[in-house]
């Protein structure tokens, strides 16, 4: 009797010490590295708030999957795996995504951005436009040339959204400015964001930003030539201690554990969840040294402005680079539209690819 308690006893306790079976497991696609401290770096800082914040919670990713049928591939490998949460989180998953959901329906996939959904495929974003709105402000109130420098991969809404919001911001402090767009037709070409950082100071820029996956490059550039830089997706300050203004970053933690706790809840909707400054999925990095403090306040009541709902961004006018008058004084654009944006702003210098 005694050996039966004991080895019953012995068996409770190694029972006890094994680990307990996550009853989530979520699945991340990255289309680059989560370490290029900018948009796949943010991603996975969302998956790791995740990890931090819901016990019964496992997650797994996948890096440097390209925006192809590979990525249909990575999906349906997850969901043999037993994943039953995917977050495909570049822009060009959705369509792929979409194929893959319909084959599994007892799955959840939450994909960034885009305007299409299914019964188990929900969209999630955030009005980073708003922040990239700011950081405009900021660069317009710093320039000396009046000659602003960005950095663009492709010409899809969410890209011309941040051209022309940080443009609108710097002409609103400032109606000389002038943006100069350079397009690099890659999410992440360290060889071409170098070059055109280099060219756009050798025209004249004085402010460095972009919408690629990683800032450090640009950021880098403008540092060492001397000019000024706004961040993008993170904070990439300290790659440029001297020049560095200020930044519009993600903080996409909160939001996935809202997605998740629907998934295991019964709560999911196939809905476009949008977060923006007010609910923190975006927001400013802090300040570098080089906006004064006077500069610094004035983006910061912009911001409560926004905050507030007293200020918005895609508030008329809104005028094209021809002088088309797009959006009427007292007319704001909707969701759908600044999602399905094609044009560029006055001030903008540069073409559509």
């Amino acid at each position: 009797m005694k050996k039966a308690i004991r080895t019953l006893l012995a068996t409770s306790i190694l029972a006890a010490s094994l680990p307990v079976a996550a009853e989530t497991k979520v699945g991340f696609i990255y289309v680059g590295p989560k370490t290029d401290y900018g948009y796949n770096y943010a991603q996975d800082q969302g998956r790791l708030y995740l990890e931090e914040h819901l016990d019964d919670v496992e997650t797994v990713y996948f890096e440097n999957i390209p925006e192809n049928a590979d990525v249909q591939r990575v999906m349906e490998r997850m969901v043999r795996s037993g994943v039953e949460v995917v977050f495909p989180t570049s822009y060009g998953y959705l369509d792929h995504a979409l194929k893959v959901a319909e084959k599994y329906p007892e799955v959840h996939f939450a994909h960034s951005g885009g305007l299409k959904t299914s019964d188990n495929l929900m969209t999630y974003f955030a009005e980073i436009d708003q922040a990239m709105y700011l950081s405009g402000v900021a660069a317009g109130l710093t320039t000396e040339t009046n000659q602003l420098g960005f950095i663009a991969a492709h010409p899809i809404p969410q890209v011309l959204r941040n051209i022309n919001a940080f443009t609108r911001g710097a002409r609103s402090v400032n109606p000389e400015v002038t943006t100069s767009v350079i397009w690099t037709s890659s999410w992440s070409d360290p060889t071409k964001e170098a070059e055109a950082a280099e060219a756009l100071i050798s025209d004249g820029a004085d402010v460095l930003t972009g919408h690629v996956d990683s800032p450090i490059n640009y950021v880098q550039v403008a540092e060492r030539r001397g000019v000024y830089s706004v961040g993008y997706h993170a904070d990439a300050s300290q790659f440029a201690p001297e020049g560095w203004l200020v930044g519009a970053v993600w903080n996409w933690g909160p939001m996935m554990v809202d997605i998740v706790n629907s998934a295991e809840g019964g709560t999911w909707k196939s809905e476009h969840l949008r977060g923006d400054l007010l609910t923190g999925a975006a927001r400013l990095s802090d300040f570098g040294s080089a906006v004064s403090e006077e500069d610094q306040q004035t983006v910061l009541d912009r911001q409560q402005a926004i905050m507030d709902e007293e200020f918005r961004v895609w508030a008329g006018p809104v005028i094209a680079q021809d002088g088309t008058v797009l959006v009427a004084e007292g007319d704001v654009m909707t969701l759908e539209e600044t999602e399905k944006m094609d044009f560029l702003v006055e001030g903008v210098e540069g073409r559509l690819k």
